[in-house]
């Protein structure tokens, strides 16, 4: 999945570490979710609509090589089994702009798209003219979209670490708050997943001190086996929230038994009812185990 290349104040103790947790906390966070999917896993999906609630955003991640055609074919089928296909667009698979303004139309033509996630892409070396996702909202390419969403990295981006660290880091996400600012724009950053609450909400609460307005669509890795998770974690550089796979890799009991986001996303219910101008306005999951699998669990806990 194209954008996986995967800190908290004080609060009251999650419910979810107390006795259960609160259904409807956990409910009401969920509403509005996304999901990640790619057209080959799309193909196995018979349809959608009995898995996912009607209007649910679906990110269609585009990987190195897949051809713009089955880009194309995925977000058409999903448009029209009511669903609102968000298309990725990774800076560094892009040729130049002729080949941007070329699947913009294209999209917008056959499958009515207005929604796209930019972001730099997990390709080291850029294949042509553009390197990251503020040149791609510089373009032009994307005026008249309804939403534009851009990738952010609760736990840091390896990538970007690399080449400016953190200053760039956030440089780079002022940049993406003034386009915001500045046009009319409707955007959001997405995150890659992680697996423990702390972090995440330090990082949330990080951005709003920093003056960074945009709404977060937070990550969660759907339910997988634990090996299936450990090998994207580490794959996509998921940082010190990584140990909470690790700590229960060591117990053979659990080893082979699913490993589910309940305890995460109820410990970010919490903290959301408890502060209500916390800045994660929405869930966004990466079905690893499955999208039927994480199907099942979203039914499961949008019941309230």
């Amino acid at each position: 999945m194209a954008l996986l290349n995967f800190r908290r104040e004080a609060s009251p103790a999650p419910a979810s570490h107390v006795v259960g947790y609160n259904t409807a906390h956990m409910a009401a966070f969920l509403e509005g979710l996304s999901i990640e999917v790619m057209p080959r896993t799309a193909e196995k999906v018979e349809d959608f609509r009995p898995l996912l609630p009607k209007g649910t955003r679906v990110y269609i991640a585009h990987i190195e090589g897949t051809p713009i055609e089955e880009m194309i074919a995925t977000a058409k089928r999903l448009r029209l089994e009511g669903f609102e296909p968000m298309p990725h667009f990774p800076a560094r698979i892009i040729k130049d702009a002729a080949t941007l303004n070329d699947w913009v139309m294209r999209y917008q033509g056959e499958a009515d798209v207005r929604e796209a996630l930019l972001l730099g892409g997990g390709v080291k070396t850029p294949h042509g003219d553009f390197d990251n996702s503020m040149q791609l909202l510089e373009s032009g390419a994307f005026t008249g979209f309804a939403r534009l969403h851009v990738a952010g990295h609760p736990e840091g981006n390896r990538d970007i670490d690399i080449n400016g660290g953190d200053a760039a880091v956030m440089e780079a996400l002022h940049w993406k708050q003034a386009f915001s600012t500045r046009t009319d724009a409707d955007m959001a950053i997405v995150t890659q997943f992680a697996f423990e609450a702390k972090p995440i909400i330090a990082w949330v609460d990080r951005l709003q001190a920093e003056g960074i307005k945009l709404p977060v669509h937070i990550g969660i890795a759907g339910p997988a086996k634990l090996q299936t998770l450990v090998k994207f974690a580490i794959a996509c550089g998921v940082g010190p929230s990584l140990k909470v796979l690790q700590k229960r890799a060591k117990d053979v009991t659990k080893l082979l038994l699913p490993f589910e986001p309940t305890d995460l996303v109820a410990d970010l219910a919490t903290h959301k009812a408890a502060n209500p101008n916390f800045g994660i306005e929405s869930v966004h999951f990466f079905p690893l185990g499955g999208i039927k699998t994480n199907a099942t669990w979203i039914a499961e806990h949008l019941k309230g």
